[in-house]
């Protein structure tokens, strides 16, 4: 097995990987979410090991402390996308299956869409695609009330109020302590150097992708790689029509998979469930 912790520079910004797992197994690169780092996967991990695939964890922009750029506009959506390709072929790294959860979901759609011969599959966990997502949205009372809490992400202070008394307002949302705690500690701007909110480039995401039309900062061509989407019905932040919705958007073998009585915290609270899709999605490569 190996194990190694990497500070992979990509256009000025220095991003904190994790690479594990068996020397010559195949590649899975794993996305976080919102508000949590690489941190997440830890209980997916080993059991991925196990199935004998390697993994790629990133700790992705304005998560990295050394990749937390000031401006709002540098965390739209094709900029996220790019790091992780940028990552990836600095570690000469051209096949892999995507995961991601959340935030890091949507990018991963996005990936396998634009870069399909470098994906060998795709586990979306709780993240529909994207044009589902947008869908929802228009279509559903559900989702729009499910959402409703991104508007309050996106105002000013924002970050202050979810870090105030120990991120309360988090940790009730379910986000534990573990991962709460680099939100909370003091943090500098990679490109200043000057103090600023730890959770404001992860809340810049918000900021710099749902400030418009939705349905056009989400836009993503259907998926032509092989494809699990994997939803808990548990998950108050995002409903059922956007995950069974991604069905018309995958061009390829799909899957649709349901975790019952989980939360949105699926990597978390259902690491088996995520590791035994991750495994058989490998097989049917």
């Amino acid at each position: 097995m190996e194990s190694e912790h990497l500070k992979i520079e990509h256009k000025g910004l220095t991003f904190d990987v994790h690479r594990s797992g068996p020397a010559r197994g195949p590649w899975v690169v794993l996305l976080h979410g919102f508000p949590t780092t690489s941190y997440c996967w830890k209980d997916v991990i080993p059991r991925v090991h196990d199935a004998g695939l390697r993994t790629l964890t990133i700790d992705q922009r304005g998560y990295s402390p050394g990749a937390r750029p000031d401006a709002v506009e540098d965390y739209r959506l094709e900029l996220l996308v790019d790091d992780v390709v940028g990552v990836l072929g600095h570690l000469n790294i051209a096949y892999s299956m995507l995961v991601g959860h959340d935030w890091g979901g949507i990018v991963a759609w996005h990936l396998a869409a634009g870069h399909p011969d470098r994906f060998t599959g795709l586990v979306a966990v709780s993240t529909g695609h994207p044009s589902a997502m947008a869908a929802a949205l228009a279509e559903s009372d559900d989702q729009r009330r499910r959402s409703s809490y991104i508007k309050a992400f996106m105002a000013e202070g924002s970050e202050e109020k979810l870090t105030a008394r120990e991120g309360v307002l988090l940790r009730r949302a379910g986000v534990s302590a573990e991962e709460l705690t680099p939100f909370l500690a003091p943090a500098t701007s990679s490109v200043t150097g000057e103090p600023v909110n730890a959770l404001t480039g992860p809340l810049n995401w918000y900021r710099a992708n749902f400030g418009g039309d939705v349905a056009e900062t989400l836009a993503c061509p259907p998926v032509e790689i092989p494809t699990t989407m994997l939803w808990s019905d548990g998950d108050a932040a995002l409903g059922r029509a956007q995950a069974e919705g991604s069905s018309r958007f995958v061009y390829s073998d799909y899957r649709f998979s349901e975790v019952r009585d989980v939360d949105h915290w699926v990597p978390e609270k259902a690491p088996e469930a995520v590791a035994s899709e991750i495994a058989l999605r490998s097989t049917m490569y």
